[in-house]
C-alpha cells in the first residue's frame, strides 16, 4: 500500500508521491508556506496542486520585482534626460555669428600678420624702398639712408598691429573657454547617462539572469515531479488491475 500524508493546506490525505515535505523545498519557498501556515514544520507535507500555486506565486513575485527595478532604472534615466536642458552648441558657429566688424578686422589682420604672404610682401616692400633711396634711379631720394621715414612707418605698423593681434588672441581665449565649458557639460551628461546604463546592465546581469535561472529551475522541478507522478501511476496501474481481477 502506498504511503500517504496529510496536506497542510486543505487537510486532505494524498499519496506521498503527489507532494513534497517542506524540508525538501528551497528556503524561500518554504518560508512562503510557513508564513501562511506558521503551525507547520519541516516534516509537514504539501500536495503538488497547492505547491504549484506557491511556486507560481514566487515566480510572479520575482518577475514583478524585476519589472519594478527596471522601471526604477528607466525612470531615473528619463529624469536625467529631462533635467539636461542644456543644448549642445557649435562653438565655431556661435562665435562667428556674434563677431563685430572690429573683431573680424582684428582676426583678419592677425591671420595675415602670421602668414608667409605678409613676411614676403613686407620684405619686398622694404627692399624696394631701400633700393629706390640708394640707387640713382631718381634725381631726388625721398628717404635717404638711414631711412628715417621707413623706420617711422615700421614703428607705426608695429604699434597698430600689436593691439590687433592681442584682440585676436582674446577671441581665441574666449573660444577656448566656450569650448571647455561645452565639453564639460557634454561630458557630464554622458558620464551620468553611462552611469545609469551601467546600473541597468548590472541589474540585468546580477538579478534578472539569476531570477530567470531560478524560474527555469522551478519549472524543471515541476516537470520532474509531474514525471514522477506519471511513473508512479504507471507502476500502480498493473497492481490495480490484478486486484480487480
Amino acid at each position: 500500500m502506498a504511503k500517504t500524508a496529510v496536506c497542510i493546506v486543505d487537510q486532505q490525505r494524498y499519496q506521498v508521491v503527489d507532494g513534497m515535505r517542506l524540508e525538501e523545498l528551497e528556503t524561500s519557498l518554504r518560508q512562503m508556506i510557513l508564513k501562511d501556515f506558521p503551525q507547520a514544520h519541516n516534516s509537514s507535507f504539501i500536495c503538488s496542486e497547492h505547491l504549484v500555486h506557491y511556486r507560481l506565486a514566487k515566480m510572479d513575485a520575482m518577475i514583478e520585482n524585476d519589472y519594478q527595478q527596471n522601471d526604477k532604472v528607466n525612470a531615473q534615466l528619463s529624469k536625467i534626460l529631462a533635467n539636461h536642458t542644456y543644448r549642445v552648441v557649435d562653438v565655431n558657429s556661435e562665435l562667428e555669428s556674434s563677431l563685430t566688424f572690429g573683431q573680424r578686422v582684428a582676426d583678419g589682420v592677425a591671420r595675415f600678420g602670421g602668414s608667409w604672404a605678409f613676411i614676403i610682401s613686407f620684405v619686398v616692400v622694404m627692399l624696394v624702398w631701400m633700393l629706390l633711396n640708394v640707387l640713382p634711379i631718381f634725381s631726388h631720394h625721398f628717404d635717404p639712408y638711414p631711412f628715417i621715414l621707413l623706420n617711422l612707418f615700421l614703428s607705426m605698423v608695429a604699434a597698430i598691429q600689436a593691439p590687433l593681434i592681442m584682440m585676436s588672441q582674446n577671441r581665441a581665449a574666449e573660444y577656448d573657454r566656450l569650448q571647455a565649458a561645452n565639453d564639460f557639460k557634454v561630458n557630464s551628461m554622458s558620464e551620468e547617462e553611462i552611469r545609469v546604463l551601467h546600473s541597468k546592465v548590472d541589474h540585468l546581469i546580477q538579478q534578472d539572469e539569476p531570477n530567470m535561472l531560478e524560474i527555469q529551475k522551478m519549472q524543471t522541478q515541476m516537470l520532474g515531479e509531474i514525471q514522477a507522478q506519471v511513473n508512479e501511476l504507471r507502476r500502480l496501474q498493473p497492481r490495480r488491475r490484478r486486484n480487480q481481477s
